[in-house]
């Protein structure tokens, strides 16, 4: 008769008890548990020649530490998944997924909304003046204040070129909610799923459903701080070989957003040299032209389960420079290589 090792929810692991199959009404938890050990065994074959059979009537050690692990994992992402899920405030769900290697929720990341201020900078959310519109489509709104184009069509995809700014209805609009002219404001409207790599990238994101051509993704948020701080702080990444700075150089070159520490889903994009998403300065409430909102678009149609990217040397003005993620000369030492196996691959992240 087989017998199982049970952890019961709640209790400590002294109190585990060995159950027969007939105990356990946990199908779910049974399917899991052979699907760990079919996994293990797979990537033990995969690393040897020949594979001795295991006669013994328990299981190695090591595959009974591999599944316990496992199951470890799978409670820990679930957990984050949830925290993430409490935390957005947007639309689209946030799943994650590691059918790779061990690795669980990274320990130093807190997910935000926002752009959160380093000390000492002032962020403004507060517009100085507001559009009457009663239709913004037909109307001098936001954008003509601005001497821009409307950024929108009717089916809310994006119609002007990379490098032009996006000026949306503002807390001062007296249009609604539904106005055409918010579409970044209203966040991800996508379910996206943060999933481990199977080829040495770390953690990637994926779409779980088709996203149009041109549509808003989502937004790159982080820490907003000096461009004096992100040259100190691009050093230490270097050492680490981590790219998470992204100088807002829309007019100016004063601030950095860092999402090293301080992110959301967009923390977790992979890099491309040739991405499936491209990168726009947005204007909202904040209308300080050295503080931009960074929003990522579709270029082309993605399909369900395709991962996200987008160029880290890409500047909002929609120019690709070898310096562009970070200006420090301290960056240009250190040299990430790229692994994003695209046909046009520069080689390096920097």
């Amino acid at each position: 008769m087989e017998y199982y090792l049970v952890k019961w929810k709640g209790w400590p692991d002294s109190t585990n008890t060995w159950e027969p199959l007939q105990n356990l009404k946990c199908p779910l938890l049974l399917q899991q548990f052979s699907k760990d050990k079919h996994n293990y065994l797979s990537q033990v074959r995969k690393g040897k020649a020949i594979t001795p059979k295991n006669n013994n009537k328990t299981l190695k050690p090591a595959i009974a530490q591999y599944i316990v692990k496992k199951a470890k994992q799978r409670i820990a992402l679930q957990r984050w998944q949830d925290e993430l899920n409490r935390r957005k405030n947007h639309k689209g769900m946030i799943f994650v997924e590691n059918t790779v290697d061990l690795e669980g929720p990274p320990s130093n990341f807190y997910y935000i909304n926002e752009y959160k201020p380093a000390s000492g900078i002032s962020l403004v959310n507060e517009a100085s003046f507001g559009c009457s519109c009663t239709d913004c489509f037909f109307e001098k709104c936001c954008p003509a204040e601005a001497g821009v184009l409307l950024a929108y069509n009717k089916s809310q995809q994006i119609k002007i070129p990379p490098g032009t700014p996006i000026y949306e209805c503002n807390s001062r609009c007296q249009c609604g909610p539904d106005c055409p002219n918010r579409i970044v404001q209203k966040g991800t409207q996508y379910s996206l799923c943060i999933f481990r790599t199977s080829n040495g990238r770390g953690w990637g994101v994926k779409t779980l459903v088709k996203i149009k051509r041109m549509s808003f993704v989502m937004e790159y948020v982080g820490e907003v701080i000096t461009s004096e701080e992100a040259e100190r702080r691009g050093q230490l990444y270097d050492n680490k070989g981590i790219t998470y700075l992204f100088d807002l150089d829309y007019e100016s070159d004063e601030f950095t957003v860092d999402a090293t520490r301080y992110g959301n889903v967009s923390h977790f994009v992979n890099h491309s040299c040739d991405p499936n998403l491209q990168v726009f300065n947005v204007f909202i409430d904040n209308l300080d032209t050295r503080l931009p909102r960074i929003a990522l678009f579709s270029t082309r149609t993605i399909h369900a389960g395709e991962e996200l990217t987008f160029d880290y040397q890409m500047k909002g003005s929609g120019d690709i420079s070898s310096d562009s993620v970070d200006h420090s000369p301290a960056r240009k030492r250190v040299r990430t290589v790229c692994k994003c196996g695209a046909v046009t691959c520069r080689g390096y992240l920097n």
